[in-house]
């Protein structure tokens, strides 16, 4: 077996919460050492949000795996001179202070790239490091607010509906951070100078808006929500809901999946109404969601599992878990107990293997240290002035 692809990378985390650790997290599983430095006070306050799974929480735990923890006060002189003496053996930090927290506490990406010139920072941000936006604080919610991605997520004549998948965070501080990251490295590999990563969640949801996009360069507005072609506005594309109050996806975008569809309902002469819109399209989709309503989920999987037609159920995580697709796949691993999502992306030669749990605040502050050359003295004196 080969090595991890990311063998060799070290990456200082400084990044709390969700997008960070996430996106250092798929940097850990493909092979890259991790370092998460937090605080000697509160540290990562996903450590106890939500359910908890003895000390920490299940959050915290399913977003930090395979990482090292040292606890670091960087807001004192030795602790800021600690931290600049790991950067000369990393190759990319990852923050995700408000802009300018960094250049505060004297380690801005100018400190970085004189300790180290092929230094990657990557900064992430709910606006990003300039604009008139970049002190505000915010969410999620808000991210995607302003990107105009929000107020696309519902049904007709509904309020905006709140997804339980962050898009902003996710698609913006995690996988975007990716990219850029990674995108840097790559150059700084082959040419010995790093960069700066700027990454705003908010942009990253905007710059994916492709559908809603297109509505603006074609008719100047977007589609009221739940009226667009992916968003329920024809019956071929939408959720029906079945006799057990589930529902069923209807994804038959294609006139072929449309056309054995309705024969699998039995309905013909639905097949004019494809891509239908105003009074016919509600129609048709009247007629569809009284097909489904007559039959339970489970009966209608059974029909549509032989039927290949783009039309699935909607399972609940749970179920999703368990799914014959999921299993095949290998996405669910167990890691010191606790069932995780496995990496996304599929490599061949490449087996996540046995991977150590989200580590406890501070757990490989001694030997970290002892990597740079101080000793157990040096070490305990740190530890006794708060540094550590």
């Amino acid at each position: 077996m080969r090595q991890k692809p990311l063998h060799g990378l070290r990456v200082l985390d400084l990044t709390r919460l969700l997008p960070g650790p996430l996106a250092t997290q798929h940097l850990a599983d493909y092979g890259a050492e991790v370092i998460k430095v937090e605080d000697p006070g509160a540290g990562d306050y996903a450590r106890t949000m939500g359910a908890m799974n003895g000390d920490t929480s299940f959050f915290y735990q399913t977003v930090n795996r395979g990482k090292q923890s040292l606890r670091l006060d960087l807001k004192q002189d030795a602790g800021r001179d600690l931290f600049l003496r790991l950067v000369e053996t990393a190759d990319v930090v990852v923050e995700g202070f408000r802009p300018g927290v960094m250049d505060k506490l004297g380690i801005g990406y100018d400190v970085l790239r004189a300790t180290n010139a092929r230094i990657v920072l990557c900064s992430i941000s709910g606006y990003g490091q300039t604009g008139p936006y970049a002190q505000r604080a915010g969410h999620d919610i808000n991210y995607i607010g302003y990107a105009g991605v929000l107020d696309q997520v519902g049904v007709a004549g509904g309020a905006p509906a709140i997804p339980n998948l962050q898009i902003g965070d996710l698609l913006g501080g995690s996988l975007s951070a990716l990219l850029g990251l990674l995108v840097a490295v790559i150059d700084a590999k082959a040419t010995g100078n790093g960069r700066h990563v700027d990454v705003a969640m908010t942009d990253a949801a905007l710059a994916h808006a492709i559908f809603p996009f297109a509505e603006v360069l074609a008719h100047g507005q977007v589609r009221p929500r739940g009226e667009d072609l992916l968003s329920g506005g024809v019956p071929c594309y939408g959720v029906y809901e079945t006799a057990d109050g589930r529902y069923m996806a209807v994804g038959a975008l294609e006139e072929k999946f449309w056309r054995l569809m309705c024969d699998t309902l039995e309905r013909p002469d639905l097949k004019p109404a494809h891509l239908a819109t105003g009074a016919d399209g509600e129609r048709a989709r009247a007629d569809v969601a009284a097909i489904f309503g007559r039959r339970t989920q489970a009966e209608w999987v059974a029909i549509f599992d032989r039927v290949d037609c783009c039309v699935t159920p909607v399972l609940r995580l749970e179920e999703s878990l368990d799914d014959a697709q999921i299993a095949a796949r290998g996405m669910v691993v167990e890691v010191d107990g606790v069932r995780q999502f496995a990496p996304p992306v599929h490599l061949s030669d490449f087996e996540l293997g046995d991977v150590a749990p989200a580590p406890d605040a501070g757990a490989d502050s001694d030997a970290i240290l002892a990597g740079l050359g101080l000793d157990a003295a040096e070490i305990a004196r740190l530890r006794g002035a708060g540094v550590l």
